[in-house]
């Protein structure tokens, strides 16, 4: 049986291994990089919430993790992870999901819509792979489906600079890791029939908050588009 589809009640943890751990790599990420994250302030301390995020490298995940606590989180993670012993371990230590990349994982997005069900952080990467330079890449319509199926509200963040790090570590530098949080939504499609191409333009709506909160040389692929005529975003003043 893959771990994809093994039950969500085998993947216990201890909370004081699970506040050791995640404490102790909190405190490693601060020794090697510089973390820019006074926006994190503006996430909701409770309640259901879809955090929409870019994805550069191996460093995004424990980074973002680790300082959103003492919320509970949880995200998606390329199932590929868990050959591996030690992220197995941190992994199932964080609850985070498996996916089956390239496919419709059914189980993957009910035990998504079951987090945010219990009011958790539920983090989703649309691109669903790194970026390595930092830089938007195409994403993939599966937060839309998410979103529309929980009515879950979305909150976009960004971080930039974690791309420098195999870099600075070769010259003994700390890394400027910056994280940026943008306005609250949800998606509202009104009157209008959801069809592919609807959850297309909701998920260039989606992207396009990401990239208005990056420096442009960040935006790739999303620098030059411009929204539909209709917007599918229904801004929230407050959550939580």
């Amino acid at each position: 049986m893959s771990l994809h589809n093994q039950p969500e009640p085998s993947r216990q943890r201890s909370p004081l291994a699970h506040w050791l751990v995640t404490y102790s790599i909190k405190g490693l990420l601060r020794i090697v990089c510089r973390v820019h994250d006074d926006h994190l302030t503006r996430v909701p301390q409770r309640g259901p919430l879809i955090l929409v995020c870019n994805h550069v490298n191996s460093l995004d995940v424990p980074l973002i993790y680790t300082h959103l606590q003492p919320r509970r989180v949880t995200g998606f993670a390329k199932s590929e992870t868990w050959d591996n012993p030690v992220m197995a371990m941190l992994f199932d230590l964080w609850q985070a999901i498996p996916l089956q990349r390239g496919e419709a994982d059914v189980d993957a997005i009910k035990r998504g819509l079951h987090a945010l069900a219990e009011g958790k952080i539920v983090v989703i990467a649309p691109e669903g792979t790194r970026s390595w330079d930092g830089c938007l890449q195409q994403a993939y319509a599966g937060v839309v489906v998410m979103a529309l199926r929980s009515g879950a509200p979305l909150l976009p963040v960004v971080y930039y600079g974690g791309e420098q790090l195999k870099d600075n570590l070769r010259h003994l530098r700390r890394t400027d890791f910056y994280i940026s949080v943008g306005r609250p939504f949800q998606l509202d499609p009104g009157t209008v029939k959801v069809d592919r191409l609807v959850r297309q333009q909701m998920l260039e709506q989606v992207m396009l908050q990401l990239a208005a909160l990056m420096p442009e040389n960040y935006r790739g692929v999303y620098a030059n588009s411009s929204p539909s005529p209709f917007s599918y975003l229904k801004f929230r003043d407050t959550l939580g």
